[in-house]
């Protein structure tokens, strides 16, 4: 756990599901129009495909007494992790939170085993795609299809 300000960076814990899906959906309600309908329910979730998310990865959230205003989710496959579900509350962007996520997520990916880490992104992320930049990680080459968009695969060695 980190405690950053008001805010704490710990596992997602029962009783946060409503808290991340108000944080995914206000994150993401900006870009909505830019999305495909499938595409942007897959990104904002529903009670049933978070659940599915906090059975199979480890999820975290920035939490105060109030709200979760942060989360990130990882998996772990063969020593490569793969991040999903990046997000934080607009009212509470550029005070470090993001950087206090990813990071915390790295180094829970770390401590076990990991030593690359993918991500996917799509192109109306831009602020998104500078933030990964910014903190190490780079475009692999691989682009997808994602329920009609294109989705940016970006990599980044641990050390």
């Amino acid at each position: 756990m980190q405690n950053l300000g008001e805010f704490l960076i710990r596992p997602a814990k029962n009783g946060d599901e409503h808290g991340i899906l108000r944080c995914l959906a206000a994150a993401f309600e900006p870009y909505r129009l830019s999305y495909t309908p499938e595409a942007y329910a897959d990104t904002v979730l529903d009670e049933a495909s978070l659940a599915e998310r906090l059975r199979h990865m480890h999820v975290l959230v920035a939490a105060s007494t109030e709200q979760i205003a942060g989360t990130i989710a990882a998996s772990l496959a063969d020593g490569v992790g793969h991040l999903r579900g990046m997000a934080v509350l607009p009212e509470c962007r550029g005070n470090g939170l993001a950087a206090a996520l990813l990071a915390a997520i790295e180094e829970w990916l770390n401590e076990h085993g990991c030593k690359r880490v993918t991500l996917n992104t799509t192109l109306p992320l831009q602020a998104a795609i500078k933030f990964y930049e910014k903190n190490g990680y780079r475009r692999s080459g691989q682009i997808a299809d994602f329920f009609g968009m294109p989705l940016v695969e970006y990599v980044k060695e641990l050390v």
